[in-house]
């Protein structure tokens, strides 16, 4: 049946983009709905407010940044100061977790000095948050429409890997990011909020901000969380500079997973490219690896779409046996600085990386994904 549902999903993605492609010749109607975007506001006190158009109006966040209020049904989290939460993933060199892994073998360092570990679960699956986020732009759907036709086979394939009791919410963004679904389990309102994708109004993709606006929603919400960023990875517009929202971003540390577009028409029109949009792409690239590096989650540049089942498992499997750990700092100075974060796997007997071995019992190559690091409080005088 997963072949049969899977080729319908693709089947309704592809008539979808047919409409839209139609109505892109046409042209917006007037007074649309599509446009995830919002008009600027007026500057002028004595203008008069027109009505907002309820079909346009954006859905607002159940919790705004800041406030310490999440959507019913969450978990909610307390931040404790003397306490640093981490989650971890273990995967082999094919991308697979790696489960099972006792406690002992585990070792913390902050800042190059070993840890001792409070608390300890084992990969096991549990539900997750994700905030979906897509880059909404017409910075290049105007010049190549597979883009937007790549944009949406990830965004709606995504969405199927999702089991009934995680939470979900779709964020798009342009000049600014806007919550089209809030975190539900109702597939229903995600799916509402997907069709809204369609025509882009602006040619922006103002990525830092969107990113760290999200990062900053999350950031009190615990358990398994991560953002499926889904875009080109370039920033055209942000108020935030890269290291400023890279330093954000490390705060939160809400695991990234950054799915990368165009790398297959990147490909064929890179003879045709001059060396400044290559620059421009090889530096999307870099951020997006950044990002998903620095928060413990990954990125992937998939050539073509076949390639998207894998890396939604890929993404699923990391989140959902992830090894959660804790540990008081022997750092306790509220200084306000980076502590950066390194996870091991030893052989408690000598001290020396952990050697795993396959079903053949042939050693294996595996990885350690885990948040770079975490920025200490710092005393309110």
């Amino acid at each position: 049946m997963k072949p049969l549902r899977q080729s319908l999903v693709v089947i309704a993605v592809c008539a979808a983009f047919g409409l839209v492609y139609i109505k892109a010749q046409e042209g917006p109607a007037p007074q649309s709905s599509e446009t995830v975007a919002k008009p600027r506001k007026s500057t002028n006190p004595d203008a008069a407010t027109p009505a907002p158009d309820p079909n346009s109006a954006p859905i607002p966040s159940k919790f705004s940044k800041k406030d310490k209020d999440v959507p019913e049904g969450l978990p909610t989290f307390k931040s404790d100061v003397t306490t640093v939460q981490l989650d971890v993933a273990v995967l082999s060199n094919k991308g697979l977790p790696i489960p099972k892994i006792p406690q002992g073998h585990f070792r913390v360092l902050e800042d190059d000095v070993p840890q001792k570990i409070a608390s300890f679960t084992n990969g096991t699956e549990a539900p997750m948050t994700v905030a979906m986020v897509v880059e909404f732009s017409n910075l290049y759907q105007r010049y190549y429409s597979q883009a937007w036709y790549e944009t949406l086979v990830a965004a709606y394939g995504f969405v199927e890997t999702l089991k009934p009791d995680d939470y979900v919410a779709v964020i798009a963004y342009d000049m600014r990011p806007e919550i089209l679904s809030d975190f539900t389990t109702d597939r229903m309102k995600t799916q509402e909020a997907m069709q809204r994708l369609r025509i882009a109004g602006f040619s922006e993709a103002n990525l830092y901000d969107a990113l760290v606006d999200t990062e900053d929603r999350m950031a009190n919400i615990e358990g398994r969380k991560a953002i499926v960023l889904i875009a080109s990875g370039r920033d055209t517009f942000s108020k935030l500079t890269f290291d400023k929202a890279r330093k954000a971003i490390q705060q939160d540390a809400v695991p990234i997973y950054s799915i990368s577009i165009m790398q297959a028409m990147r490909i064929m029109a890179d003879a045709r490219m001059g060396a400044s949009a290559r620059m421009d792409f090889l530096q999307a690239d870099n951020q997006m690896r950044t990002f998903a590096k620095e928060t413990g989650g990954q990125s992937f540049f998939p050539r073509f779409i076949g390639e998207y089942p894998s890396i939604y498992k890929q993404i699923s499997d990391a989140l959902r046996q992830q090894y959660s750990l804790s540990y008081h700092p022997t750092n306790q100075a509220r200084d306000g600085k980076f502590r950066k974060i390194k996870v091991e796997l030893v052989n408690p007997a000598d001290n020396e990386p952990l050697r795993i071995v396959d079903e053949k019992g042939k050693p294996m190559k595996y990885s350690i994904i885990a948040k770079a690091g975490y920025t200490a409080p710092r005393e309110v005088e």
